[in-house]
């Protein structure tokens, strides 16, 4: 955690200086502490994030990073409904459980398509794609999955997520359990330079994920490009430049990067 930085710290209405902090955190180096496509990663593996084996290289347990990707989106809904009781005039509100819906757009090119990518797994546990009632390929080990009526479709699957910034500090990510494909779409118009696949689905829940096997870059320390900047990671009793808390006190109060 930066100590001495040249702006200080908004951290409630009692040290609001607008001219002088920031808000909540420091944004003098934003530009290489924010989450980046570039420095994203979503893997396909099994559909509970307690069944997955970081370490593991394959096989149904094991993770595999899902490329040529061009666009990810994922949105939790939670379903809540306003209601009011007779003799009051204040309003609460009830609560269900959270939807989530996920969407995949991915260059088409030669190799796995998106669905044999997504459904790696289930062949990596054996099934024989190409013996189901409504056959996903001609065999298992095909590039070309289709047929979303294929009962291969119905085995779910997971989606991990996972952001790091541009120092390469692990900024966290989230696993997608128990995803299922409800949509499958590719797009081609004369005179496009590209091909583009899109699969859409919902899943159970949105876990916490931050895997302990991240390849970490032995690359500039990121306390020597803050230095650059003007932050200095100080002795944790020192007093932070224009807040009058300590650095530990600071940290205390709310983290920030």
């Amino acid at each position: 955690m930066p100590g001495n930085v040249p702006l200080g710290i908004t951290k409630g209405i009692g040290n609001w200086f607008s001219q002088q902090h920031t808000v909540e955190r420091v944004t003098d180096n934003a530009a290489y502490t924010s989450a980046h496509p570039d420095d994203t990663l979503v893997l396909a593996g099994p559909p509970r994030k307690g069944s997955l084996d970081e370490g593991a290289s394959s096989g149904w347990q094991s993770l595999l990073a899902v490329g040529m990707m061009q666009t990810f989106q994922i949105t939790s809904q939670k379903p809540t409904q306003p209601l009011m009781a007779i003799g009051s005039g204040r309003t609460f509100y009830v609560s269900g459980k959270s939807q989530t819906t996920w969407r995949i757009g991915r260059l088409f090119a030669n190799g796995r398509n998106l669905l044999r990518a997504l459904y790696h797994n289930a062949v990596a546990g054996g099934v024989e794609v190409q013996k189901l009632d409504d056959p996903a390929a001609e065999n298992q080990f095909d590039n070309m999955f289709t047929n979303l009526d294929s009962e291969l479709y119905y085995i779910p699957f997971g989606l991990g997520a996972i952001f790091k910034d541009k120092v390469h500090d692990l900024i966290g990510g989230f696993y997608a359990e128990l995803a299922m494909i409800n949509s499958y779409t590719v797009g081609f118009t004369a005179g496009q330079n590209m091909v583009m696949e899109d699969v859409g689905g919902m899943c159970d829940r949105l876990l916490p994920f931050r895997p302990t096997s991240v390849a970490q870059m032995k690359n500039v320390d990121r306390s020597t490009i803050d230095q650059v900047i003007g932050f200095t990671h100080s002795d944790p009793n020192t007093l932070t430049r224009n807040t009058g808390l300590t650095d530990d006190e600071l940290n205390a109060s709310d983290e920030y990067p």
